[in-house]
C-alpha cells in the first residue's frame, strides 16, 4: 500500500505545475482570437492603425505562448514519472486526445505562428489572415483535446473496464469526444480565455492612456477590447450555469461542496451565499442564506432538490459494500483469467468496482473489512469542503464584477470619452489579474471536488500514484516550483519590457500611431521564442 505522504507530495507538484501553467493558457486562447479580429478590421478597412495594433498584440502573445508551451510539456512528463499506475490503467483513453492535441493543435498552431510572424511582406493580406485565423484554430484544437482528455477523468464516458488486461479500454471515441462534460467544459473554459484576453488588452490600452502613450492606438483597441469582453463575459458566466448543471447531475459530491450542503433539505432549498464550511462538524458557521435560490440555480425549477452529504455519504457505503466483491473477484481472476465464477460475480458489480478499491486503502483483505473502515472510506467520498466553497464564490464573484467592468468600458468607449475618465482608466489596470484568479479558482472548484477520484468512481486518487519515496517527491517538488517560479519571473519580464516599449520605437515622441518602426525589434523577438 502506498504512503499517503507520496500520494499527497504527488498531487501538491501536479496542483502547482498545473495552476503555474494555466496562468499561460486563457491568454494564449483569448489573445490568438482577438488578434484574428484586429486583422480582420484591418484587412476590410485598409487602415494602417490597426496593422499596427495586430502586429503589437501579437509580440505579447508571442510571449505567453512560449512560456505556455515550456510549462505545458513538462507538466505533462508527470503522467509517466508520478502517476504511472494512472497512466496504465487508463493510458488507452487518456493518451488519445493528448496525442492528437500533439499531432494535430499544437504542430498547426507552431507551424502557423512563423508564418503569421515573418509572412506580413510575404503574403497578400487576405492569405496572412488566414494564417491568423489558425494560429486562432491551432489553439482553440489544442485546448479542445486537453479538455476532452480531463471530462474523461471527470465523466468517464466511451469506455470499459477489460477485468482480463487489468485496464481501462476504449469503447467509444465519439462518446469520449461528445461527452456532455467535456463539450460544456470545452465552451466554458474557452470564452473564460476570451474574457481573459479581452482584459488584458483593456487594461494595458488604459495603461497607455493614463500615459498619454500611443492614445490612438490604445483608444481603438481598448474599444474592441470593450465589444470582445462584455459578450465573451456574458457567455461565459451562462455557459457557467450550464457546466454547473452538467457537472451537478455527474458528480453531486462536488455540488454539495460548492453549496456547502452537508445536510439535505427539502424544496425549495436556500442558496448559501456567505458561510464558514467546517469539515470536522460538518456543518457551516456564519451562514447568509437567499430563499429559494438553489432550487432555482441548480434545477431551474422550486421543486428540485439536491442531495446533501448525509445522503451521499449514505450512498457510498451501500456502494462500497456493493463494490467488494467485484475487488475479490478481479484478484481471482489476476491469478486465474479463466474463472468462470468469478468472471461473473465480477460482471454483478463492476459499476461499483472503483467504491471497492476504495476501502482497499484501508483493508488489504477488503472481504474482511470492517464497518469503520468502510465508513471511513465513505466519508473519503466528500472532498475538502471549504476550499470548493469559497473557490466557487470568488470565482463567481469575480466574473459579475468582469461583466460590470465590460458594460461601463463599452458606455465609455462609445461615447469615446474613455480617455477622459482616469478613475476607470486606473480600475482597468488592476482588473489585468482578475481573470487570471477566476480561472484559478475554477480550476481549483473542478478538481478537488473530484476527489478522492483520479477517474470519478473508476479510479481513486491513492491508487494511482508511483511508488516513489518521499525524499524523491520533495526534491522534484521543490525543483518544479523552482523551474515554474523561473518561468513566471521570465514571463513578467518579458512582458513588462514588451510594454514599455510600446508598439513604436522610442523615439517617435510617443504619439503611438504605428508599430511598423518596431518590426525589426518583432521579428528578432519572434524568432527566439520560436527557438524556444
Amino acid at each position: 500500500m502506498f504512503e499517503l505522504s507520496v500520494v499527497e507530495l504527488s498531487r501538491w507538484q501536479f496542483a502547482i505545475t498545473a495552476l503555474y501553467h494555466y496562468l499561460f493558457v486563457p491568454l494564449t486562447l483569448g489573445l490568438s482570437l482577438m488578434i484574428a479580429a484586429m486583422e480582420t478590421v484591418y484587412v476590410t478597412t485598409g487602415k494602417q492603425i490597426y496593422r499596427d495594433i495586430t502586429r503589437f498584440w501579437t509580440k505579447l502573445f508571442l510571449i505567453n505562448f512560449a512560456l505556455g508551451v515550456a510549462t505545458g510539456l513538462t507538466m505533462e512528463f508527470q503522467f509517466g514519472t508520478n502517476w504511472s499506475f494512472y497512466s496504465s490503467f487508463v493510458g488507452d483513453i487518456f493518451g488519445a486526445p493528448l496525442a492528437i492535441e500533439g499531432l494535430m493543435a499544437f504542430f498547426l498552431e507552431a507551424t502557423f505562428i512563423g508564418m503569421m510572424v515573418f509572412g506580413w511582406d510575404r503574403m497578400s493580406r487576405g492569405q496572412h489572415l488566414a494564417v491568423t485565423y489558425m494560429v486562432a484554430l491551432g489553439s482553440n484544437l489544442s485546448a479542445l483535446w486537453i479538455l476532452v482528455a480531463n471530462s474523461f477523468m471527470q465523466m468517464p464516458e466511451g469506455a470499459f473496464f477489460n477485468p482480463v488486461t487489468m485496464r481501462m479500454e476504449l469503447a467509444s471515441f465519439g462518446e469520449l469526444i461528445f461527452s456532455a462534460n467535456a463539450q460544456a467544459k470545452f465552451v466554458h473554459t474557452s470564452i473564460a480565455g476570451y474574457v481573459t484576453g479581452a482584459i488584458f488588452v483593456a487594461g494595458i490600452s488604459a495603461w497607455y492612456m493614463l500615459k498619454r502613450r500611443h492614445m490612438e492606438l490604445a483608444r481603438r483597441s481598448f474599444r474592441m477590447a470593450a465589444l470582445f469582453g462584455v459578450l465573451s463575459t456574458a457567455g461565459v458566466i451562462t455557459l457557467g450555469d450550464a457546466l454547473g448543471f452538467v457537472g451537478g447531475q455527474a458528480q453531486p459530491a462536488k455540488l454539495a461542496a460548492m453549496e456547502g450542503l452537508w445536510q439535505s433539505e427539502p424544496a425549495p432549498m436556500p442558496f448559501n451565499l456567505v458561510g464558514f464550511p467546517s469539515q470536522k462538524d460538518q456543518t457551516n458557521y456564519g451562514e447568509v442564506q437567499i430563499p429559494y435560490a438553489l432550487s432555482l440555480l441548480v434545477t431551474h425549477s422550486l421543486d428540485g432538490t439536491v442531495p446533501g452529504f448525509d445522503e451521499l455519504e449514505k450512498r457510498a457505503t451501500q456502494r462500497i459494500r456493493n463494490g467488494i466483491p467485484a475487488v475479490q473477484a478481479l484478484q481471482t481472476l489476476s491469478r486465474n483469467p479463466g474463472d468462470a465464477t468469478a468472471l461473473e460475480q465480477f460482471r454483478a458489480h463492476e459499476s461499483d468496482l472503483g467504491y471497492g478499491f476504495l476501502v482497499h486503502r484501508y483493508a488489504e483483505d477488503v472481504g474482511a473489512a470492517t464497518d469503520a473502515q468502510i465508513s471511513q472510506a465513505a466519508s473519503d467520498t466528500i472532498p475538502h469542503v471549504a476550499t470548493i466553497f469559497w473557490s466557487f464564490r470568488l470565482m463567481v464573484a469575480m466574473g459579475l464584477g468582469m461583466l460590470a467592468f465590460f458594460v461601463l468600458a463599452v458606455i465609455y468607449s462609445l461615447r469615446n470619452d474613455v480617455q477622459h475618465q482616469r478613475w476607470f482608466l486606473r480600475v482597468a489596470v488592476w482588473m489585468i489579474p482578475v481573470p487570471f484568479l477566476a480561472n484559478e479558482f475554477g480550476w481549483l472548484v473542478a478538481e478537488l471536488g473530484r476527489q478522492p477520484w483520479t477517474v470519478y468512481e473508476v479510479l481513486p486518487t491513492w491508487m494511482s500514484a508511483s511508488t516513489h519515496s518521499v525524499g524523491y517527491m520533495v526534491f522534484s517538488l521543490a525543483g518544479f516550483v523552482a523551474l515554474y517560479t523561473a518561468f513566471i519571473v521570465a514571463e513578467m519580464y518579458l512582458m513588462v519590457r514588451a510594454i514599455r516599449i510600446g508598439p513604436a520605437a522610442p523615439d517617435d515622441g510617443g504619439d503611438g500611431s504605428g508599430a511598423a518602426a518596431d518590426d525589426r525589434h518583432l521579428d528578432g523577438q519572434a524568432a527566439g521564442y520560436a527557438g524556444a
